[in-house]
């Protein structure tokens, strides 16, 4: 018997599922392929916009090795919906955002480059990529819409001036009354680059009939809603459509959505009753996956006499791509707002949001979904603001955080923050970052001929998905354990830390427990993974599950031990004055002998009362070389409030992973398009990935004030790194530039980019 000490949770326990990720034996999509699946090949524009005057398949279908060459008539003609759905927000004067149609193949017109005209099938890749090229494709052009602003060609008739939505929130009049009778005011424009998600196992899918059923694997982070999707878009019951997904190499928000692939991958292996396989390229997935930010916000800021801010305004413009995903029009907006004001104690505030069409890829969900655009922009303006004020950056923000005692605290938006204690962990983080020794250290970077500037970010995020979640327990005849789950690990650690659940609840040794996700016959229903909500809306159904199922239990044991009752504590079931005692998995094994199929599986549905807000402090140190324009961030400290951690080992590497994120996107990570909307960065010989070299030592500290929102008292981490790191290294490259009068710039800080600041400094300094 492993014991609870060791396994329990809250212990940092090794991740069990990197022992076969890192011997090879891990199952992703590519080991998942039926022996014969034929190619797919998806035909793309390689324009960014429009009229398709000539798309000829014929020559295409005669070569050897070609299946089928579908078309968006052919789509129409086999009675498929040719349509990618979408969710659509409400604008600020009651009416609903655009909705134009987003084909699954392009009909009449191409609006981004990468968009798919024509999905090839054949017998082997090199035959559907030899096809692909002898398509014969023609556009008439018509001019681009590339900048993010209103105006210029419609892309869609249903959206003048290419405007999507147009969205609020708050009181605008009660804002502007606050800013004309405050003591001062500060306001600062900050652009949040576009960035690609590059997950470490591009986009997949494979097709194949099962008997009369379809059969979908695919890699991503939810079966459930590929499903019904697939099921609608084909025509089919929703039992006859079967959706599976195996080890998935990262998500990050990116796979969460629907894609044409996934959907002519279906028709093609139904209609021809073969496998089709698909599997983006690199360049491909940089064509067609969603991209991520890609927003210009100005905000602004009124104080008192005291520096206590009266009101908060901000106007923020984003880039949706050429078409709305499925949830892109509430990424920005929406979510957003859920942490506009962050941990400051503000009612007057006042927030819209513009989304606007180009010619680019769908812009959607990337690692924080809202949360890191609204706390960069105003973590951003803070910073700006001390220096403004000349009041210390710490300074501010402790004159304006929300009182411990103030808890439950509704937000100006309407979110309830149930538990924070902010100025504690601030404390801390000063503490652990070292604050004092700054001024030597940037003192010895000076001495190098560097510059070396100190970045703060005080975050909030909000958990976000469906609060209700399922769990079941299975005790099978071979002695082991299945828990079904709704969720599904893209490398988060899932399979450690929900097997701690049952270890903790139930004694059963976390080496016997076997996780069982991504499969809509096998569990009927589940929330997917997004919106850091995994481990704590799993982990409250487990939990129930594991409490449950050893309730179940006492009866039974009871009578096998001879007594009348038996309590359960430390992992075994034991009766009061008794030296007997039986573990679970003991009981289960006498439960099969005894065919008590009853107390073999035990099932239980939870729904969370209310959000958590995962909070911390980043502080970045940041050194720039002046003759190189070289930036890197030299020092980390991240210190969070996640509640009680469940695993403080998984915990500490999400917030690494969020953070190297935050740091590529601020440095390295950008998306350039040219003025006829080409891709500039389509490989990465162009795309600046961050690289292990480009990382510091992250610092890692716990200061938890337990969730109420709850059974567990958690705070979901899966997000966080990225909300905080990205204004902390850009406050830190701005507290390093204004040593040399330098009192904006924009991510991504490249060294051409900040050499050439700095040049035009000196320049016009001679």
């Amino acid at each position: 018997m492993t014991s609870i000490a060791k396994f329990g949770t809250s212990q940092p326990v090794k991740r069990l599922e990197d022992v076969r990720f890192l011997n090879g034996t891990g199952r992703y999509l590519e080991d998942h392929i039926p022996e014969g699946a034929l190619h797919g090949v998806m035909f793309r524009s390689s324009m960014a916009h429009g009229d398709i005057t000539e798309l000829d398949v014929s020559d295409a279908l005669e070569m050897d090795g070609i299946h089928m060459i579908l078309t968006a008539q052919d789509l129409v003609e086999a009675g498929l919906k040719n349509k990618l759905d979408a969710s659509i927000i409400e604008n600020r004067d009651g009416s609903k955002g655009a909705a134009p149609t987003r084909p699954i193949l392009a009909t009449d017109r191409v609006r981004f480059v990468g968009e798919p005209v024509a999905f090839i099938v054949a017998e082997t890749l090199e035959q559907a990529k030899d096809a692909a090229e002898a398509i014969m494709f023609d556009v008439d052009e018509v001019p681009t819409h590339m900048e993010v602003t209103p105006g210029g060609d419609a892309i869609h008739p249903e959206a003048p001036d290419n405007v999507a939505y147009d969205w609020d929130i708050g009181d605008e009049s009660a804002t502007e009354a606050a800013f004309q009778s405050a003591a001062k005011t500060i306001s600062l424009d900050v652009v949040d680059n576009r960035i690609i998600a590059n997950s470490m196992e591009p986009r997949g899918c494979v097709g194949f009939m099962q008997d009369t059923r379809l059969h979908i694997a695919f890699s991503g982070q939810g079966v459930w809603g590929i499903r019904d999707a697939i099921a609608d878009t084909l025509g089919l019951d929703k039992a006859d459509v079967k959706v599976t997904t195996p080890d998935v190499g990262g998500g990050f928000g990116m796979k969460a959505f629907n894609y044409p692939e996934y959907f002519c991958v279906a028709h093609a292996a139904r209609a021809l009753n073969k496998p089709v396989r698909w599997h983006a390229e690199r360049t491909e997935s940089m064509l067609s996956d969603n991209s991520g930010r890609d927003l210009v916000t100005k905000a602004e800021l009124a104080f008192d006499t005291n520096n206590k801010i009266i009101a908060y305004r901000a106007h923020a413009v984003s880039n949706m791509g050429a078409y709305n995903s499925g949830y892109a029009q509430f990424i920005q907006s929406d979510l957003a707002a859920k942490v506009l004001m962050g941990t400051y104690d503000v009612q007057t505030a006042y927030f819209r949001n513009q989304g606007i069409y180009t010619n680019t890829t769908q812009v959607d969900a990337y690692r924080g979904a809202g949360r890191p655009e609204a706390i960069f922009v105003l973590e951003r303006a803070m910073d700006h603001a001390a220096r403004q004020l000349d009041i210390d950056p710490l300074e501010l923000r402790r004159i304006n955080f929300i009182p411990a005692d103030q808890f439950p605290y509704k937000t100006v938006t309407g979110e309830l923050y149930d538990v924070g204690d902010f100025h504690k962990v601030l404390a801390r983080a000063e503490s652990e970052a070292d604050l004092a020794g700054f001024a030597a250290r940037k003192a010895q970077s000076k001495a190098q001929g560097k510059l070396r500037g100190i970045g703060i970010c005080y975050y909030i995020e909000s958990i976000l998905g469906d609060p209700e979640e399922t769990a079941k327990i299975e005790f099978t005849d071979q002695g082991r354990v299945n828990l079904y789950v709704g969720t599904q690990s893209n490398g988060q650690g899932h399979e450690t830390v929900f097997a701690q659940f049952l270890n903790t609840h139930a004694g059963i040794p976390i080496e016997l427990v076997d996780i069982v996700q991504g499969d809509s016959d096998r569990i009927a229903k589940g929330g997917g993974t997004g919106g850091s909500r995994s481990v704590t809306t799993q982990g409250s159904a487990t939990r129930a599950s594991a409490i449950t199922a050893v309730e179940k239990f006492k009866p039974f044991v009871a009578d096998q031990l001879g007594v009348d009752e038996v309590n359960f504590e430390d992992g075994q079931f034991r009766a009061e004055g008794s030296n007997r005692v039986m573990t679970i998995i003991e009981a289960a094994e006498l439960a099969h002998t005894q065919n008590r199929d009853d107390l073999l599986i035990t099932e239980e549905t939870t729904t969370l009362p209310g959000r958590s807000y995962p909070n911390g402090c980043h502080i970045a140190e940041m050194e720039i070389d002046p003759q190189t324009g070289v930036t890197q961030c030299v020092k980390y400290t991240v210190v969070d409030d996640f509640g009680n951690l469940m695993n403080p080992m998984l915990a500490e590497g999400q917030v690494h992973g969020g953070v190297v994120q935050g740091i590529g996107q601020a440095i390295t990570e950008h998306v350039v398009y040219d003025d006829d909307g080409q891709l500039l960065t389509a490989t990465f010989m162009d795309y600046g990935m961050p690289r292990a070299a480009d990382m510091p030592m992250i610092a890692f500290y716990s200061e938890p004030v337990p969730s109420t929102a709850n059974v567990l008292g958690m705070k979901g981490c899966g997000e966080a790194g990225t909300v905080g790191a990205l204004a902390a290294v850009s406050n830190g490259v701005h507290d390093a530039l204004a040593e040399m009068g330098i009192e904006h710039a924009d991510m991504p800080f490249t060294p051409h980019r900040v050499w050439s600041w700095l040049e035009q400094k000196r320049t016009a300094a001679e």
